[in-house]
């Protein structure tokens, strides 16, 4: 089982870990990949010219512009875990640091994080703080999704089952046929549409579930899902998770 979360554009900060080893991260096929979007990054954010596009294409304000510092110092930034460094609602539910000693270890080979900048992100993979997301045009670079696309549909067809907890933005980073689709819908008498909050919190509580229990079935996954929502709707590799009220109200 390999589960795909989504990253958080909330990031911690702070620490004396060492800085940034490319080579020493999972999945090393990405390796030449991920050196071409950090050198991109890092680039712009030194550059005076770039770096006013850079904070534009990022949707920053002048008072946000000093968050590009993180992007133009990545390779010399201390480093955290990467289920230590993204912070949010996805991962307080997940609340990895408390699983016991087995669903950590599942954890541990399960739990990927989808990241603009690195790929893909095991929980033990160390990586400085930065700002990026998926649908950024870097200066220089262009939009991730054609840099990104090869590298990752190649390493992610290897997976023999896969459950998919990333949002749109970067799903659109790697096709992965075959995975199990978790959607999260508040069904407000009979109107679905999709919340940002439930989806974040729901899908944070289901990679605990699957941490805790493991899948390896669509349907395994359907009744995982049965604790974190109110009902399930199985559509092919598709699993729809529904809400009748707020998912911090459960």
């Amino acid at each position: 089982m390999l589960v795909l979360l989504p990253p958080s554009e909330g990031k911690a900060t702070g620490t004396d870990g060492p800085p940034l080893d490319l080579g020493s991260l999972s999945f090393p096929a990405l390796t030449r990949t991920r050196t071409k979007v950090v050198k991109a990054l890092v680039r712009a954010a030194r550059s005076r010219q770039q770096r006013p596009l850079l904070q534009k294409a990022l949707q920053l304000s002048d008072k946000q512009a000093q968050e590009l510092d993180r992007d133009r110092d990545l390779l010399t930034a201390p480093t955290l875990r990467a289920l230590e460094l993204y912070t949010g609602i996805v991962y307080d539910k997940l609340a990895y640091a408390t699983l016991p000693a087995t669903a950590q270890r599942r954890a541990d080979a399960s739990l990927v994080v989808a990241s603009a900048l690195f790929g893909l992100l095991r929980p033990t993979d160390r990586v400085p703080s930065y700002r990026l997301s998926a649908g950024t045009t870097v200066p220089g670079l262009g939009g991730l999704a054609p840099v990104w696309r090869p590298a990752l549909e190649k390493e992610l067809t290897h997976q023999p089952f896969v459950v998919d907890l990333r949002s749109g933005a970067y799903a659109n980073l790697a096709r992965v046929p075959g995975a199990v689709d978790v959607r999260v819908l508040r069904d407000d008498g009979g109107k679905r549409s999709v919340v940002s909050h439930d989806n974040k919190w729901t899908k944070g509580r289901l990679a605990r579930e699957l941490c805790l229990h493991g899948a390896a079935s669509v349907r395994e996954v359907a009744e995982i899902g049965r604790s974190v929502c109110d009902a399930v709707e199985v559509e092919g590799h598709r699993v729809d998770l529904l809400l009748f009220g707020l998912a911090s109200a459960r």
